[in-house]
């Protein structure tokens, strides 16, 4: 992937685990957390590495959020409320950075191949090549996405090769979204 796109320095808040609950059941703590660790650690690593971009006239800034961001779900609290701000977030700095050449754009992702596949098919007892076949049967696609698949979206954004990108949330997702 570098070699198509050149040294490209990358911070990506992705930060926290999606630990989901019904609204009922939401307290004041739970949905603090989740906005401290996932909307305000996006605003405190931007706001340190903004200045910088600002004075090259040259930055990039990807959101890492999920497609419930778009389409959030019952039941899916306080993480995608979070990362609902965190795509209100991307369009305000989107709108703010462009006069100064910081492209600010949002990844909405869908189901990867991650290590925390790994650990739930080893909690469930699940070989992982099945597990993965089965999380992956009612994508459209057909299957889960691949960690480079979403490395490469990342590093055409924050490249060279992104000069007029600003402001979008792409669907990393197969298609699961029903949110384009």
């Amino acid at each position: 992937v570098m070699k198509a796109f050149g040294k490209v320095d990358i911070v990506v808040n992705n930060a926290g685990t999606s630990n989901t609950t019904a609204f009922e059941s939401l307290t004041d703590e739970m949905m603090q957390h989740d906005l401290d660790l996932k909307l305000f650690g996006a605003i405190r690593l931007t706001r340190l590495a903004w200045p910088q971009m600002k004075q090259r006239r040259w930055g990039r800034v990807v959101n890492v959020l999920n497609i419930g961001a778009k389409a959030p779900r019952g039941g899916s609290a306080p993480t995608t409320i979070s990362r609902a701000a965190g795509l209100a977030l991307t369009k305000v700095l989107a709108g703010e950075g462009a006069p100064h050449n910081i492209l600010v754009n949002a990844m909405l992702v869908g189901l990867i191949e991650s290590d925390q596949h790994v650990q739930r098919a080893m909690r469930t007892g699940v070989a992982y090549d099945d597990y993965i076949a089965n999380a992956g049967k009612n994508i459209p696609v057909g299957r889960m996405g691949k960690p480079e698949e979403f490395a490469r979206l990342a590093c055409l954004l924050v490249s060279d090769a992104n000069g007029f990108v600003a402001g979008t949330a792409i669907n990393v997702d197969g298609g699961a979204s029903p949110v384009r």
